[in-house]
């Protein structure tokens, strides 16, 4: 059993850029794109997401290896490159499917997000509206949406919006990339 094999589902706006970024960091084995903590039954798809009256937030599911980055630095990572100060809002993306959220899966995964919230919290102007939530049902998002960035750089949005993010990982935490 691969007791070091873990998984870490958040959302910090539009998935394309949370899976950008976790693409770059060591002991990362997958980032796959989804949707979770909805309230409607069944897999929704992209289109009902965007309505924002499904309840799912666009998110990413994490796997890792724990012996080489730990659950609380693959949150540390998610807080600090995106803005968790904004609710249901990421830059132009606005809307509950845009939450910035930490889905845990145990009450170990809950105790250090709310600790890496409260350590942050000083880093930032605003308070930090970061959800933390167990985890719902998570729902693989269509072939088209996984490894985005990968397969899209030139897209306008990768540009404006993506490259940034990922500059930002580079200055605050070129440690811990591959």
């Amino acid at each position: 059993m691969n007791n070091h094999i873990q998984t870490a589902v958040v959302g910090g706006g539009c998935f394309w850029c949370t899976e950008a970024v976790f693409q770059e960091v060591k002991g990362v084995i997958s980032v796959v794109s989804g949707y979770s903590g909805g309230t409607v039954p069944g897999k929704p798809t992209y289109r009902e997401i965007c309505s924002g009256l499904t309840g799912h937030a666009e998110v990413v599911k994490i796997t890792f290896d724990s012996r080489i980055i730990s659950y609380r630095d693959i949150l540390v990572i998610f807080m600090t490159t995106h803005d968790p100060t904004t609710l249901n809002r990421q830059g132009a993306d606005v809307g509950t499917q845009y939450r910035s959220v930490i889905f845990y899966e145990n009450s170990l995964q809950k105790d250090i997000a709310e600790q890496v919230v409260r350590d942050l919290q000083a880093y930032y102007d605003e308070t930090i509206v970061t959800e933390i939530s167990p985890l719902k049902p998570f729902f693989e998002a269509e072939k088209e949406h996984q490894d985005f960035y990968k397969n899209n750089p030139d897209f306008g949005y990768c540009t404006f919006v993506i490259n940034p993010k990922l500059a930002k990982l580079k200055k605050l935490h070129s440690e811990k990339l591959i």
